[in-house]
Parts: C-alpha cells; structure tokens; sequence
C-alpha cells in the first residue's frame, strides 16, 4: 500500500447502470456521467470477406477518430483479395465511425448500420414474449423450460414417460417443481434418431397437450418439425413452437407460426438428427457462422410474417457440434446477444458433459447444473432441463449473482 492509504485496483464494470452508479458514487457531474459512460466500454467487432480497398478505408477512417482496425499484412498494398477486419474502439469511436462510413460507397454505409445495430442490440437485457395467452417476461430472470418426451428413445429418459398419462403425470411434477415452461416432444432428436411418422408424433402429444391445459398454467411448448402437429398442438393449447430445423424442415411451418402468432425457437443443427455427428464437424469460425445463419433464418421468418419480437434462438448445444464447439458456444454465448433475441440453451445431460466426467446421462446432474451456470452468466434467458428442482435453485442463485 502506498503512503496515505492510497490504492490503484483494476475495476470490471459489467453494464451501464453499473458505470452510472459508480460515477454518481464519485459525485461525478450528471453531464460528465452522460459523457464519459460510453467511454468506459470498448467494443471489438469482427467483419470477414471484405475487398481491400473497403477494409483500407475502414482502418483509416477509424484511425483518425482514435481507434483501430486490424486486417491482414499485405491489405495496405493490395496484394491480397480479401481480409477479415477486427474494429476496435470504445461505443462514442464505434457510433462516430458508423456516421462516417453512412457517407461512404462500396457498402462501407451498411457496415456502418451493422455496428450501430450490434451495439445497440448488446446492450438489451429484457423481453416481452406475447403469447396467444400471456406475456412472457424474459431477462429480468432465467426461466426453465421443463422437458417431456413422449418417445421411447429419447437419450436420457427414452421411454419412461411413453404413454400420455404417465407423461401429463411428468409435466404436472414439473410445474409444481418450477418448470416455467413445459416443452412436450413426441420425436427423438439425439443423434442417430430415425424420424416418426406423422401420425405417431400426433398420437404421442396431442393428447398430452390437450390434458395439460387442463392441469397446469405455465406455457406448453411444443417440440416439433412439422406444421401439421405444430398447427393442432397449437389449436389443442401450445402457446411456443420449439423447431430444431429453425424452420428449414417443412416448408409450411413458418406460415402456421405467422398466422397463429405464436413465439418460436430457431435452433441451429446442421444436418439432421440421424447424420448430424457423423462426417466433418469443422467450423470456419463456429461463433460466426452461427450467427450468419442465424441472421439468415431471421430474415426468413419476418418475410414470412413472423415478427422479430417472438424469435428466441438456440445455439443448438451438442447439434452437431464437437465437445470443444459446445465448450465453446458457452463460453461465448454472449455474441448471440448482437442479434437481437432473447437465448435459450439446452444442455441438461448431454454427451459433451460425458466427455468430461465420464458418466452417463442420469449421473450428468452436477455437470448439467455448471453449463446452466455458465449459460446464465453468458446471457441465457431460458435453460432447457431435465432435472426441474435441482436446477430451479442453480438459477435461483446464478440469477442472484448476475443481478446483484
């Protein structure tokens, strides 16, 4: 400690009301606060793909406003086709320089609407959810969803709640744990899982739908890939449609979602359920392109009328995907949050935490219980489990941590 008790510390600052606080603690002047919180947070943007000549204009414009852009060694010269671009610069650089590239040609003006979009969708913490029935408040806490699958091969509890009766029995046990939701699967989607017909999907939920709203208040959600049992698990009382294909696998989906003004979930799988772990897994960039195919699957739905306020996306944990890409995605789950939507991650008993510990899929709890934690504290707004009770309290206290 230096003479007179003075101390230099290092401070993480997390969010805006944080900063704000912090100043107003110091007895900082009100129009210094408004000035100066801006500065306090720097931002790092990636852009791939782009000429040399935009990426040379890119790193001069940000140079004389104070920041910088990395790009590839020889981009000054022209003697590569193409790099990719880091943009670093505090939010007040990252805003000035978006003003500037708005006059600019060669779509520097669109990068420039990307930046201020990315920005300001990062700093979005809540959500309103409309459903057919109620308003779901996503953010001001993490909600669970409550898994029930009526299938006999369902990796971790294929086949114990196979009959409508003992699975309604389930997701009433569920809600009284603390479900917030209740998301009712009639189709297996680990890998290697064969597709079911159409007819044996609707025998598997339908009435499972139709006797739950007869029993519980939270939300149903239904997991499917087809419109059709989309269609009359909404009509027998679903409020969300939960679609691993975001959309892709039947084509009338999108247009039942529009029409009965559902919220959605658009999962990211690259394949399918019985090939998605077999061939080559390899990413580019797995973040990137994640979130290039997200943005595209956005753009899709609202052009089929779905709106943007009832997409929530789902990084499709263990779809896939290695063990060290599902580290991954949780580890950087807070990329997602430039698009704009509210994230929901499931990774309750999955093969990535195996790989870890070692253990089955019913001896999976506490390592189920570490990826909720840090999925809360990447931004999750919804964690999708197994094992209501336990990971209730998991939440409760991550939560706890994240907002104290």
């Amino acid at each position: 400690m230096r003479k007179g008790g003075i101390i230099v510390r290092y401070l993480t600052i997390t969010s805006e009301r944080e900063a704000v606080s912090l100043m107003e603690a110091i007895g900082v002047d009100p129009y210094g606060v408004t000035a100066m919180v801006p500065k306090l947070f720097a931002h790092v943007l990636y852009v791939d793909g782009l000429a040399c000549k935009v990426a040379n204009i890119l790193k001069q414009e940000m140079l004389s406003i104070g920041g910088d852009v990395a790009v590839a060694r020889d981009t000054v010269a022209c003697t590569v086709e193409k790099t990719d671009a880091l943009i670093m610069g505090s939010e007040k650089q990252m805003f000035l320089l978006a003003e500037k590239l708005a006059r600019q040609p060669f779509g520097l003006n669109e990068i420039g609407r990307d930046i201020v979009e990315s920005i300001r969708h990062k700093k979005i913490t809540t959500f309103s959810l409309e459903t057919p029935r109620r308003t779901v408040e996503l953010g001001k806490r993490t909600l669970v969803m409550g898994i029930v699958n009526v299938t006999p091969d369902s990796f971790s509890d294929g086949g114990r709640f196979e009959g409508p009766d003992d699975a309604v029995e389930h997701a009433c046990v569920l809600a009284e744990e603390g479900a917030d939701i209740i998301d009712v699967g009639g189709e297996s989607s680990r890998p290697g899982a064969e597709a079911v017909s159409l007819e044996e999907e609707r025998e598997r939920v339908i009435p499972v739908i139709r006797n739950l709203m007869r029993r519980v208040t939270v939300p149903i959600s239904i997991d499917t890939r087809k419109a059709v049992i989309a269609r009359e698990a909404i009509e027998a009382g679903a409020e969300i449609v939960n679609d691993i294909s975001a959309l892709t696998h039947d084509k009338a989906m999108a247009d039942v979602v529009a029409r009965h003004e559902v919220p959605v979930v658009l999962m990211h799988m690259r394949g399918v359920p019985e090939t998605m772990q077999t061939g080559d897994l390899a990413y580019r960039c797995i973040r990137g392109d994640i979130i290039s195919f997200f943005r595209e699957r956005i753009e899709a739905a609202v052009s089929a009328g779905i709106e943007q306020s009832k997409i929530i996306l789902d990084p499709g944990i263990g779809f896939g995907k290695t063990a060290a890409d599902n580290m991954r995605l949780l580890k950087y789950l807070d990329e997602f949050a430039v698009l704009g939507c509210p994230i929901l991650v499931g990774t309750s008993r999955k093969s990535f935490i195996g790989a870890v510990t070692g253990q089955k899929p019913e001896d999976r709890m506490e390592g189920t219980a570490a990826t909720v934690t840090a999925a809360i504290m990447k931004g999750a707004h919804i964690v999708r489990v197994h094992d209501v009770r336990a990971m209730k309290r998991v939440v409760e206290v991550t939560d706890a941590l994240v907002r104290s």
